[in-house]
């Protein structure tokens, strides 16, 4: 599930294409730190390897903040650009979308995919949350 938005396009043409094949979803597998595992990790400075990890805390705190009942999709991410900006991360987007269809959600009132992609350095990095209001944070 790490790059999300792939996921969904091979899921719906594998729908739209009738296709007798079972598209099966893994978590996304992490560093120790929260780091979304990739090859591109290799291309981190030391200093930046050292803040990659704020990308995932980031989600975290969106997943959590709209868990516990905020609904200003707009402002929260508006926020969380600003977070990663600080940390020293040159955000490409970062977006509460429907899980299904990837449109953007304005108040999420049902289960979102947090999705964001940045660039540390050089390094584009991309990881995405399930956020559901009202459900546990984790």
């Amino acid at each position: 599930r790490k790059d999300y938005q792939q996921l969904r396009v091979i899921e719906q043409m594998v729908e739209d294409l009738d296709m007798p094949v079972r598209v099966v979803a893994h978590p996304t597998v992490r560093e120790p730190d929260g780091l979304a595992m990739s090859s591109r990790n290799a291309y981190l400075t030391a200093q930046d390897r050292l803040k990659a990890p704020m990308l995932q805390a980031t989600l975290a705190w969106m997943r959590d903040a709209i868990a516990a009942g905020r609904r200003d999709g707009v402002g929260l991410e508006r926020e969380g650009r600003s977070r990663l900006a600080d940390a020293g991360f040159d955000v490409e987007y970062l977006s509460i979308c429907d899980p299904a269809t990837l449109d953007l959600v304005a108040e999420p009132a049902g289960a979102v995919l947090i999705a964001v992609a940045a660039r540390l350095g050089g390094v584009r990095l991309i990881d995405n949350v399930i956020a559901t209001p009202g459900g546990t944070p984790a």
